[in-house]
């Protein structure tokens, strides 16, 4: 079973002259749950030395590691799984070539969240939630109202992303959400570890009351 309450996503913009490796394991030591590898602006073959690195780490640590949208990637270094949206390789396909490894699906609407269901996701990044500025094409923002709808209808895991930081993080997780991903209030953070830690304790509270 995995533990999805605190999910972090690194972005080569926001490290203020950190390393992916140093920024996710102070995140992890915050209490991250999960870790995505996310890169856009890397060639694939800095993308690969980082990943490998973050592979050594989450294998030290025991936390699962996902590589966002690079499939190549992921398989190359051993990640855990691999995370695409709704504009990289089809679902289907990326399970046929993951294998058993974990597949992840960005999710925008009740209709693309069944439809990733039935075409093998194993879990759900549904969102945005609320307005962001770090993916800057991003879809309008979902809201809460919805995706409690959409909790109601997918069974398999839920991680809220999307606008998600200390202020709101509680409310998403009473939609009923599996956790929330964050990747601004953790990875732009002046002290990661503190911003994870307060992030992972507010999510708990909200975890235990809602059972």
């Amino acid at each position: 079973m995995i533990d999805w309450r605190l999910y972090v996503v690194t972005d080569d913009v926001l490290l203020q002259g950190r390393s992916h490796r140093e920024v996710l394991e102070a995140a992890i030591a915050g209490g991250a749950t999960v870790v995505q590898y996310r890169a856009k602006h890397a060639s694939t073959r800095q993308m690969v030395a980082e990943a490998q690195a973050l592979r050594d780490l989450t294998r030290r640590t025991g936390i699962p590691f996902i590589v966002n949208d690079r499939l190549d990637v992921a398989l190359a270094v051993d990640a855990d799984g691999v995370h695409v949206g709704q504009d990289d390789m089809p679902v289907a396909l990326a399970r046929r070539l993951i294998g058993d490894k974990l597949l992840g699906v960005s999710a925008h609407s009740l209709h693309q969240a069944t439809q990733a269901v039935q075409d093998g996701a194993d879990y759900l990044g549904v969102g945005p939630i609320f307005a962001t500025a770090t993916k800057p094409d991003a879809e309008p923002p979902i809201g809460l109202v919805e995706l409690r709808r959409i909790r109601q209808h997918i069974s398999i895991p839920i991680v809220a992303i999307g606008g998600i930081n200390q202020a709101n993080a509680a409310d998403v997780m009473r939609a009923g959400v599996d956790g929330i991903a964050v990747v601004s209030a953790v990875v732009a953070a002046d002290d990661v570890t503190a911003a994870a830690r307060q992030l992972r304790a507010l999510v708990s509270v909200a975890q235990e009351k809602a059972l």
